[in-house]
């Protein structure tokens, strides 16, 4: 499968570069080029999107960061932050070809149980799944579209 996939995402303005014949792109948020796998090219065009046509600001999002969940190290894939700088969306990215499992949902469950964020997305850069969390009554509602930045 080629890196470049096509994706259910709007065109996103990424900066591409090579060096020993590996192609790079220049990370929105880490600022400086990153080795192009196909998750990074599905992150990079979620973080495009999420910035561009949902209006969040880049910098309340972050990038892989390291927890510790039952004594292992783990990194979720992205944060977006309120201005509060309380965790508003949790986004666990996957290459075009994974799928959307129950393994993944569990992913993204294990670092939900420590960031507690309000929504929650799964995505693999052709299908998205994008829910609400209602931390009261412990569910979650399904959603047909992206959040959108409500902030100032």
């Amino acid at each position: 499968m080629s890196l470049l996939v096509a994706l259910d995402l709007p065109k996103a303005p990424l900066k591409l570069s090579s060096k020993a014949g590996r192609i790079y792109v220049q990370c929105l948020l880490r600022r400086k080029p990153i080795l192009l796998t196909q998750e990074e090219w599905v992150r990079q065009h979620l973080i495009s999107f999420l910035h561009y046509q949902q209006g969040f600001p880049l910098e309340k999002m972050a990038i892989e960061k390291e927890i510790q969940y039952d004594g292992f190290k783990r990194r979720w894939d992205l944060v977006i932050y309120d201005e509060k700088f309380q965790a508003q969306i949790l986004l666990e990215c996957k290459a075009p070809q994974i799928k959307l499992s129950h393994e993944v949902f569990i992913q993204i469950a294990t670092y939900q149980s420590k960031i507690q964020a309000p929504y929650l997305i799964l995505s693999n850069g052709l299908v998205h799944l994008i829910y609400e969390v209602d931390f009261s009554k412990k569910t979650l509602k399904k959603c047909l579209s992206f959040p959108v930045f409500e902030g100032k």
